[in-house]
């Protein structure tokens, strides 16, 4: 196959920029030349220039369009991922908030670019595991993700042994998974605690309900300072008083958003509203 050329090239990232606010530099046609080869052939065509050149005529989110900015995102996640954010919510986080929250006895955490559902079923283990006295709370973890195949994934609460394998503690996959065959399967007393949704962070969100804590993690990177600025400012809106937001480990809300504290937790930072905050 032929390498990818120039205008096809800016022709996917601008698509891809426009759909999903990922940014593709230069250099990175390999990239797309390996996420949408396999698309290219399953869907029958015999090149990738043939499947660019169907996108082209794939008007505005057509469905050929959105498998292929599907086939873009990135979607690595795993049990766990980088611990001191969970432990975080585990030793001050949650017992914080259900000191603050007793008069209302409800939790809502949102994981948003939720990917294949580790992180929210690692919150709900979590919780499972170690704030028994939540279960006569409201809790609601709600998890979402703009991929339609990546949600579809966690919404079955299935993954093979290497998923498990990542991050996952031996006794967290006794107590909480069943195996099937090959694959590992999340129980009902944990999947039940996770509502999968679908939402475009670029485009205009649903509405939420309040949240406690918001997870946003590995995902900003993609965006470019104004779609960042942009996502900050509404996620202001979406805590409740002492809520916590908690961004990747390479992701800060500094020179985007001076309305974000930062406060330390441990080996971790969460960020949360300035009292005063920007219009």
């Amino acid at each position: 196959m032929s390498a990818l050329s120039l205008s096809d090239f800016d022709y996917v990232r601008n698509l891809v920029r426009g759909e999903a606010a990922i940014v593709l530099e230069t250099g990175k046609e390999y990239l797309v030349e390996a996420r949408l080869t396999p698309l290219a052939q399953r869907e029958g065509f015999g090149s990738l220039e043939a499947l660019i050149a169907a996108l082209r005529k794939d008007r505005s989110q057509g469905p050929l369009q959105a498998k292929a900015v599907d086939a873009l995102t990135t979607n690595e996640t795993y049990f766990f991922r980088d611990f001191h954010p969970f432990e975080a919510l585990r030793k001050t986080i949650i017992p914080d908030l259900i000191a603050l929250r007793q008069d209302t006895r409800r939790l809502t955490i949102w994981c948003a670019a939720c990917s294949s559902g580790q992180e929210p079923f690692t919150i709900a283990m979590l919780i499972r595991e170690h704030f028994p006295q939540l279960a006569s709370w409201q809790v609601e973890i709600v998890a979402t993700d703009l991929s339609p195949t990546v949600l579809k994934q966690a919404e079955a609460g299935t993954y093979n042994q290497i998923e498990v394998n990542r991050g996952l503690p031996a006794p967290y996959l006794i107590k909480y998974f069943t195996q099937s065959g090959a694959f590992w399967v999340v129980k009902p007393e944990i999947r039940k605690m996770v509502q999968f949704k679908p939402l475009n962070l670029i485009q205009p969100w649903p509405i939420l309900p309040p949240c406690d804590v918001i997870f946003i993690r590995n995902v900003m990177i993609y965006f470019d300072a104004d779609t960042k600025k942009a996502i900050l400012k509404k996620l202001r809106n979406c805590l409740r008083p002492q809520g916590s937001l908690f961004l990747g480990c390479s992701e800060t809300t500094l020179n985007l958003d001076p309305y974000w504290v930062p406060i330390s937790q441990g080996s971790t930072v969460v960020y949360r509203p300035a009292l005063a905050k920007a219009a």
